[in-house]
């Protein structure tokens, strides 16, 4: 977890965008997307980011349990990619699936099936649990994938392609599938989000506004590159997202200022933002997917009707 910047600070930061920046002709189309408002996706567009560590891991990830996951590789821009999935459904027709990004290091996959407190289970398990195809992908740099971590940067294409997989599989419903993460992987899931609509819902939990904060143990860029740590952030973007967005904080020992900074900077209707009562960083995770997974399960109309009461998020860990 970390602590926020204060909501003032991030809102001069995007009101003076110009004051101070990085030379280079990169940064400077950087700057100009952010002045002509143009969306994440076209402020990143042909921008290469420009990474100051090379970090990849190197470990392959282990085995899965059978009959509980499957270890599989899907095509990506850095190449084939580990992941976990879940077996075919026994009962035919289409499924919703989802797909679930960790938190700390959210390129590296590990295991998901050891039974987790309830306290802090960051399996994802629920989604399992009520039959909902779950794929867990590793991304760049991750495990012994191809490529170099780049932090909240190229990932984001490595989960569409993750999403562009189970599109093409006979048992999953194009249309219903979902993206959630947590801490980190909240924080990518909310930049995909914000680059792409694709997904029926996104679900982040415990995101940051600005990247920053992470540290540059956690991040392959200069913290002083105003350009790298901007396109990173899903703070200064609100913006550009096009679909439904849930975004769950607990409301202590968590990341709940981040997540008030970017309820107070948002003026966007897609996105929601939940504080959990007597749940912190880690407790909102179990109850809180589990009421997400009775939610996608009910979810079979031609468009999202997905959607929490102050009543369900305040009933979550009474």
């Amino acid at each position: 977890m970390i602590r926020c910047r204060h909501l003032a600070l991030l809102t001069l930061a995007l009101a003076c965008a110009a004051c101070s920046r990085p030379a280079g002709e990169a940064a400077q189309a950087a700057a100009s997307a952010d002045a002509a408002n143009k969306s994440l996706a076209e402020a990143r567009n042909g921008v290469a980011t420009r990474l100051i560590t090379q970090n990849r891991g190197g470990e392959a990830p282990p085995a899965p349990p059978a009959g509980v996951l499957d270890l599989i590789r899907y095509d990506a821009p850095a190449g084939k990619l580990a992941a976990y999935l879940t077996p075919r459904p026994a009962t035919p027709g289409k499924h919703p699936a989802i797909i679930w990004i960790s938190g700390g290091d959210s390129n590296t996959i590990g295991d998901f099936w050891s039974p987790q407190p309830r306290e802090n289970d960051q399996s994802a398990a629920a989604f399992r649990a009520a039959g909902i195809v779950t794929m867990y992908p590793s991304l760049r740099g991750g495990n012994d994938n191809p490529g170099q971590r780049e932090g909240f940067y190229g990932e984001v294409q490595d989960i569409l392609a993750a999403a562009d997989h189970l599109a093409k599989l006979d048992y999953v419903d194009p249309q219903r599938i979902y993206l959630g993460g947590h801490s980190t992987g909240g924080t990518l899931v909310l930049l995909v989000a914000q680059i792409d609509p694709r997904f029926r819902d996104v679900f982040s939990f415990g995101p940051v506004a600005d990247v920053s904060g992470y540290g540059q143990d956690m991040l392959p860029v200069s913290l002083s590159d105003e350009r790298e740590i901007r396109l990173r952030s899903p703070g200064y973007w609100l913006a550009s997202i096009r679909g439904p967005v849930f975004v769950f904080e607990g409301d202590h020992e968590a990341n709940t200022d981040q997540v008030e900074l970017l309820r107070e900077s948002s003026k966007n209707p897609q996105a929601r933002f939940f504080v959990v009562p007597r749940a912190d960083h880690f407790s909102v995770l179990a109850p809180t997917t589990e009421l997400i997974a009775k939610k996608i399960l009910a979810d079979t109309g031609p468009q999202t009707a997905i959607g929490f009461s102050d009543a369900e998020i305040d009933g979550l860990l009474k």
